[in-house]
Formats: C-alpha cells, structure tokens, sequence
C-alpha cells in the first residue's frame, strides 16, 4: 500500500516491490492498493488480507487503524522480519504496536497482551518454537475468553480493569495451566 497517484515515493515504492516480487517472490500473489482505500478495505473487509507491505508512515497509520478492530492498540503484537540468517531464521524485531506508552509508564494500567503475543511471535519465528508460541497465544485467548480486562479494553458495563501484573500473571497461570 501506498499512494502513488499524488506522491512520488509512492511511485518509487511501487516500482520497487513490483521488481523485487518478479524478480525474487513470482510464486506470491501480489496485488498494489492506495493506503487510504486500504484503509477502508481494512476497515470493511481484514480477513481479506494476508500481509501488508507499506512504508513506515502508512504502516504507523494501518497498524493502529488494525489494533482498533481487536478493541485496543494493547492488543497488536508486529514482527519485522529481515532476510533468513545463516540458521535460516529472520533476523528480527518483535514489539507492540503502540510501543512504550510513555504517558502510562508505571501507573499499571499498560494492557500487556501485544507484548506477550509479540514474543509469541519470537517464539514462532525466530526460535522455532511454534508449539510453545501456540499455548501462549492459547492461554491469552482463555484469560480474555475469561472476562479479564486492562482499562482498554473495558466496555461501559464491564466491572473493573486489572492491572499490568494481574493480567501478565494471569496469562502466566492459564500457561501453566496447560501443561
């Protein structure tokens, strides 16, 4: 995604990720969208997306427009992977989508999910662990499945937020739980 009908970076993306599709990855389907009718396609439809390739400022703007449609940014996990290292495995960054939420820093009421699904996805990608990164991804659904709720993701009629350390151990103890 991009906008290559009003920028020219937009246009030097395009060409750049048409090449490189043809060139490296002909057996992907590959398919160009302006970000802001992604957006919307985002928005109406997400399942019909399997990836998105797009540069820092739209990816910025569609990752957050993304964590809205599972109710809270402290829901998104992201990965961004590099080229196969020797090992075979990406090199790698793993992180929340909304970053280090400065303004609530130590008050307790950071939604720790995204960070525990992006070391699912460390576990999955980088370490070759996707059974492990499966019961934790499988004991985050069982504590929301629960009813357990930082303050971002509690409705008008929901009783009280947990803090950090509660829903972090209360991931911990449905993980254990699976054992």
């Amino acid at each position: 995604m991009e906008k290559a009908n009003v920028m020219e970076s937009g246009v030097l993306w395009r060409e750049v990720v048409q090449k490189v599709h043809d060139e490296e990855y002909p057996d992907v389907q590959l398919s160009h969208m302006y970000a802001d009718a992604g957006a919307m396609q985002l928005t109406r439809w997400p399942k019909q997306f399997d990836v998105i390739v797009t540069d820092n400022l739209f990816g910025d703007l569609l990752s957050d427009l993304a964590a809205m449609l599972t109710g809270s940014l402290g829901m998104l996990p992201s990965a961004s992977l590099g080229a196969p290292m020797a090992n075979g495995r990406p090199k790698a960054l793993y992180e929340p989508v909304h970053g280090s939420a400065p303004d609530i820093a130590g008050q307790g009421k950071a939604n720790p999910i995204a960070c525990i699904l992006s070391f699912a996805m460390a576990l999955r990608y980088s370490f070759d662990q996707g059974a492990e990164a499966d019961r934790l991804e499988k004991a985050v659904e069982k504590v929301l499945a629960d009813g357990l709720r930082t303050a971002d993701l509690m409705g008008p009629e929901s009783g009280s937020p947990v803090s950090t350390s509660a829903m972090g151990d209360a991931v911990i103890a449905a993980l254990d739980a699976s054992l």
